[in-house]
């Protein structure tokens, strides 16, 4: 084939390219099966996003990249949706965070309140450690009280050890003397938030906004008990399946799994003191 008076192989050779190259006709990869479970994946989790979809599907073992997962979620119009109203800029200095650097250092605690099927009230005590992000208990009751919030960190000391911080806001529970007790024979610093200031206490304001969106405003509770078996399913599911955009899309549960790896990996290498000699 000729153009402009010269073949098509001299104009290749011209510009260094080869036939087939130029001859190259792209094939289009099938992607009606990534479509389809990229679908399932925001069937069952309505508020993910394409990330956190990408993240679900590189562990199932998709090696799609995150622009591909970007494209295909908007195709088929699943894009978020729920965009947080921006917040003025308050022109007075804040006092700065205090922020966690290893487990149990902070632990972060709230109530949530909703409702039963038939109206009657629900309340729900939620714990949360600031470094792991890690659901420590949520205690689903109807009246909780101080004792209540004692009894739930005595049965989550128990476990994995005391903190050495609890951040609350000033809630009658939280400044109650049955919990300043239990504090200071605990040797545990309570920091309360400043009056008017949630985001004091962000940390578990964003834990209660997923846990509302996610389960509290998609879920009936016929019971008390049918309220706390699926907000406890939800809890697990939390900890152990939902990755988290601040621990590189890990779960709470790997990246606690993983910091206590860690820790044992730095004790095991620390160098024993000689005594001999020292006297």
């Amino acid at each position: 084939m000729r153009c402009f008076g010269c073949s098509q192989r001299n104009a290749l050779r011209v510009v260094k390219m080869s036939t087939s190259t130029y001859l190259y006709k792209p094939v289009k990869k099938d992607e009606s099966a990534l479509k389809l479970r990229i679908k399932e994946i925001t069937d069952t989790r309505v508020h993910y996003g394409y990330r956190r979809v990408h993240v679900m599907l590189r562990r199932e073992g998709h090696t799609d990249n995150v622009k591909r997962v970007y494209r295909l979620y908007r195709e088929e119009g699943l894009s978020l949706r729920l965009k947080r109203p921006r917040r003025n800029k308050a022109a007075k200095l804040r006092q700065p965070k205090q922020l966690a650097t290893t487990i149990n250092e902070i632990w972060s605690m709230d109530f949530v309140a909703d409702a039963l099927f038939d109206g009657r009230k629900l309340r729900m005590l939620t714990v949360v450690d600031l470094y792991t992000r890690e659901c420590l208990a949520i205690d689903v009751g109807q009246s909780l009280k101080g004792e209540d919030v004692v009894r739930t960190l005595n049965a989550i000391a128990a476990q994995r050890g005391l903190p050495g911080t609890i951040k609350t806001d000033n809630g009658s529970e939280f400044i109650s003397k049955v919990m300043d007790k239990w504090a200071y024979e605990r040797g545990v610093e309570l920091d309360f938030s400043r009056p008017g200031k949630p985001t004091d206490n962000a940390g578990v304001e964003s834990f209660n906004g997923r846990l509302r969106q996610e389960c509290l405003n998609a879920t009936w509770f016929l019971s008390l008990a049918d309220a706390q078996a699926k907000i406890g399913a939800w809890r697990t599911y939390y900890n152990e399946t939902r990755p988290h955009s601040a621990l590189e899309w890990a779960t709470p549960a790997e990246f606690a799994r993983r910091c206590g790896l860690q820790a044992a990996t730095a004790m095991s290498k620390e160098p024993e003191v000689p005594t001999t000699g020292r006297y």
